[in-house]
């Protein structure tokens, strides 16, 4: 049986909110104060809508790790879309195996650290903004690459994939981070993707069309 611990301290709410999401709160219940405070029935009632929306869709709620040797966990909340071996990619110098989790905007958008490891390099590329469910999102959309070293030495290159409605990329880890297992790394606004490029050896134990959770769900093991 696996176990399991924290790697962050617990939350002191009993509904944790990403702190990117204030200034989105903030904004959607001033308008609709005003829309209620003018009489505008119809509009404070969507405003209401909204504002809860957003509280909603920047929940983030604290993780138990999987303490399992080896184990590598998901980075996102989502559906994995993609299982493929590659021979080669700009993201992994030699073969790799990628796998694509698809975040829709009912999913918690915190991503996570998959293995511990030091951050050996973040890349941030601009691009287009395509539904993150294609195929052609990983290539040309906007996207941030975090290059990890794990304690054994093994890379790993997590991407973060903006979509056609994500408008903004958050990364709060930096080139020399020491990082952990589960840890809270950043987050994608409104519907996304996330990329993991894995040694080829690597033994995924998930399925395309299965749903993970970020920091709790083992994608796989190193050999």
């Amino acid at each position: 049986m696996d176990r399991y611990s924290r790697t962050e301290a617990q939350s002191q709410t009993a509904y944790p909110i990403a702190k990117a999401g204030y200034p989105f709160i903030f904004a959607a219940a001033f308008t609709t104060a005003v829309f209620a405070l003018l009489g505008l029935i119809v509009p404070a009632l969507i405003g209401l809508f909204v504002t809860g929306f957003i509280c909603f869709f920047f929940r983030d709620p604290d993780r138990v790790i999987p303490d399992v040797e080896n184990a590598i966990v998901s980075p996102a909340d989502g559906k994995v879309v993609a299982i493929e071996n590659l021979e080669k990619s700009r993201f992994y110098d030699g073969a790799c195996v990628k796998i694509s989790i698809f975040m829709s905007v009912f999913n918690v958008h915190v991503n996570r650290i998959p293995f511990g490891g030091t951050i050996k390099k973040v890349d941030y590329f601009p691009g287009k903004f395509f539904s993150a469910n294609l195929d052609k999102a990983s290539r040309d959309n906007e996207h941030n690459a975090v290059f990890i070293e794990t304690e054994g030495g093994a890379p790993i290159c997590m991407v973060q994939i903006a979509g056609l409605i994500a408008r903004r990329i958050i990364c709060a880890v930096h080139q020399g981070h020491q990082v952990t297992r589960g840890q809270r790394m950043g987050l994608i606004c409104f519907g996304s993707r996330v990329d993991i490029y894995l040694p080829a050896d690597t033994r995924p134990e998930i399925l395309p069309g299965d749903r993970v959770s970020a920091g709790t769900t083992i994608l796989g093991r190193f050999s």
